[in-house]
């Protein structure tokens, strides 16, 4: 069966070596409406993730020539289009290395495709909420200024290195400094879901963004961890 795709359908790439499954996949998603080509190897990945014509990539971890990590390291160098990488059921190590290496989220395999097209409609839907969102403002605390306008963070004016789902945390924290974001709240405000149960995903991000900003001049934290709780970026 063919699905005709609007002119102005979503596209997603699938880079994924299992062909059969990605039919399957491409048949699904149409019916969703998004308009899907998959690659096969790592190495045909990182230049159609690159080319421009894509606006999220489902990205499996075993690939020939070059892995999912690899894959995502390259694309990261020089894009921050959304990332959702397919992990291996249980296997929390490709997930935690995933999110480091700047992954969106993580959906383990074998997945639900409805739960699928829910996390793909939620990093769509941030960001559109985002451009929606965007005026000419500015955010800032300490050495640290948000532009708010085409997402782009400096620390004592140079620039800092960050997904969209981390700027997304870092605004967050930043709006409500000296206040705890649980980690609920954390999670639906970065990824447009909700925490589900051994979810680890918002805490990676956090962990770059802390990472990423470091400590203040006189070598005093950012960002406090309330075990159990959230987190909170600590006032000047």
């Amino acid at each position: 069966m063919e699905y005709q795709m609007s002119s102005d359908s979503v596209k997603l790439l699938l880079i994924d070596d299992d062909v059969e499954l990605c039919e399957l996949l491409i048949e699904y998603l149409a019916t969703e409406g998004y308009d899907v080509k998959a690659v096969h190897d790592g190495e045909s990945g990182v230049v159609s993730a690159l080319s421009g014509e894509y606006q999220l990539v489902l990205l499996d971890v075993t690939l020939p020539k070059l892995n999912g990590f690899d894959v995502l390291k390259k694309v990261r160098q020089t894009s921050d289009i959304p990332v959702l990488m397919l992990t291996a059921r249980g296997d929390d190590v490709d997930r935690i290395i995933g999110l480091e290496f700047g992954a969106d989220d993580y959906l383990p395999k074998p997945y639900n495709h409805r739960e699928l097209v829910a996390r793909i409609k939620a990093i769509l839907r941030r960001g559109r909420t985002q451009v929606a969102d965007s005026n000419p403002r500015t955010l800032s605390i300490d050495d640290i200024t948000l532009n708010l306008a085409n997402r782009e963070a400096t620390i004592d004016g140079e620039v800092l290195e960050l997904t969209a789902t981390e700027f997304m945390v870092l605004k967050a924290l930043i709006e409500k400094a000296g206040e705890l974001i649980s980690r609920d709240e954390l999670t639906q405000i970065a990824l447009n879901r909700r925490l589900t149960l051994y979810d680890r995903a918002i805490d990676m991000h956090v962990s770059n963004v802390r990472k990423k900003i470091g400590t203040r001049a006189d070598g005093s934290a950012r960002i406090k961890t309330v075990r159990g709780a959230g987190y909170f970026y600590i006032r000047p």
